[in-house]
């Protein structure tokens, strides 16, 4: 019996230049999709929320599907820097089953820290505060949120302890302060273009910000890859 032949992913997808073009706006498109779909319930439930200071956990507790579906588009697009064929749901779907639960271990607790600041910084009004500590507040979120980055991109595509993820996302902080920066940088421009548009600009942007982020981050994971795994 004939064994076997394995399919070659880019033969699904042509040798024309429109071809090429079509399968990354489809890769585009479908991975906004599934991104959109899977953070759906949380930010459906915040629509309905009073912004009242005893609603800050619940408010909170809305945005935990968005690092799991983040992680899932940054697997998916790993496989199409490296091995592009036309199934990025299928990327997506496996890339959020093997790593849902090892992303909200470290997203969880931050996301607890960064509501506190929120909601600390909503109510600076009211607080008997030093100056400047507001200022304070906004660079610790800002940290934590380029930590997460990090963290998110490594617990994507590594398999990794979530101690261990922690101390290298905060490691490479320091080990490689460009990817760092980049990060930083891909941050305020989408919170500026945010700002200047619409809340619904996210959802455009969310694919191009996790395919950005893990080019950004592809320094940290061949190094990590080299150093810290098998």
């Amino acid at each position: 019996m004939p064994a076997e032949r394995r399919t070659d992913p880019a033969a699904e997808i042509g040798t024309g230049i429109l071809s090429r073009v079509a399968s990354v706006v489809y890769w585009f498109v479908v991975i906004d999709a599934l991104i959109v779909l899977t953070t759906a319930p949380g930010f459906l439930a915040l629509v309905f929320l009073d912004r009242g200071p005893g609603n800050a956990p619940l408010i909170g507790l809305c945005f935990a599907p968005v690092a799991p579906a983040l992680s899932a588009a940054v697997y998916a697009w790993r496989v199409f820097l490296h091995d592009r064929d036309l199934s990025p749901a299928t990327h997506f779907r496996r890339g959020y089953r093997l790593n849902w639960l090892d992303v909200l271990r470290w997203w969880l607790p931050t996301l607890a820290v960064l509501t506190v600041i929120g909601f600390s910084l909503s109510n600076l009004d009211l607080a008997a505060v030093p100056a400047g500590y507001g200022v304070v507040l906004v660079v610790i979120a800002a940290a934590l949120l380029v930590w997460s980055t990090q963290a998110l991109v490594l617990s994507s595509t590594l398999a990794l302890r979530t101690r261990d993820t922690a101390r290298l996302a905060s490691y490479y902080l320091a080990a490689r302060p460009a990817s760092a920066l980049g990060a930083l940088s891909l941050l305020i421009a989408t919170g500026g273009l945010v700002t200047l548009t619409a809340d619904w600009i996210l959802a455009v942007l969310a694919a191009p910000f996790t395919l950005l982020l893990l080019r950004n981050a592809d320094p940290v994971l061949r190094d990590a890859t080299e150093r810290f795994t098998a």
